[in-house]
């Protein structure tokens, strides 16, 4: 094992030392939940493992609570996601709803496109989001945005091409 892959668990082992309770306790407070904390802060450890090159820290605090606040944010998007997914099945007959393996398959796809959505440019997204959830024509949509048809329909391409792309995967 070469002296850098040692030197750099050794520092990931003296991080996780030396800040885990206090990590673990900054995400309690954040999300309210001991549990889901206890997990954000392995997951918090674990990208750190996972990282190509270790980052020289100042700031270890600071640096751990970013990279555990954008692990909350995702956490907290796929929770809502999935209690949104749950109520629109409320509204289904037992015969009408997926098995549970389709169900776990949606949600994710649903987690996906929305991971998508939130990468595309503010206009772009808009754009699809007015187009396929209430049915606005492009001029309207132009309307809305202060831009041509044709932008709108740019828009509206670039955004369907990274939904194809999501569902190739």
């Amino acid at each position: 094992m070469p002296d850098e892959i040692i030197t750099r668990y050794g520092n990931i082992q003296l991080l996780y030392q030396e800040h885990h309770s206090w990590l673990r306790g900054w995400i309690s407070r954040k999300l309210g939940c001991p549990t889901g904390a206890a997990d954000l802060t392995q997951d918090t450890f674990l990208n750190l493992l996972l990282k190509a090159d270790m980052p020289a820290m100042r700031e270890p605090r600071a640096y751990l609570a970013h990279i555990a606040h954008g692990l909350m944010v995702d956490h907290i998007r796929r929770r809502d996601i999935e209690r949104a997914y749950l109520d629109a099945l409320a509204h289904f007959t037992p015969a009408e709803v997926a098995s549970p393996e389709t169900r776990a398959m949606m949600l994710e796809i649903l987690i996906r496109l929305d991971v998508l959505l939130d990468g595309l440019p503010p206009k772009v997204r808009t754009a699809f989001l007015l187009l396929q959830l209430e049915g606005l024509s492009y001029g309207e949509i132009a309307g809305r945005l202060g831009v041509s048809t044709r932008t709108v329909g740019n828009y509206v391409a670039k955004a369907m091409l990274q939904c194809m792309m999501l569902l190739q995967d």
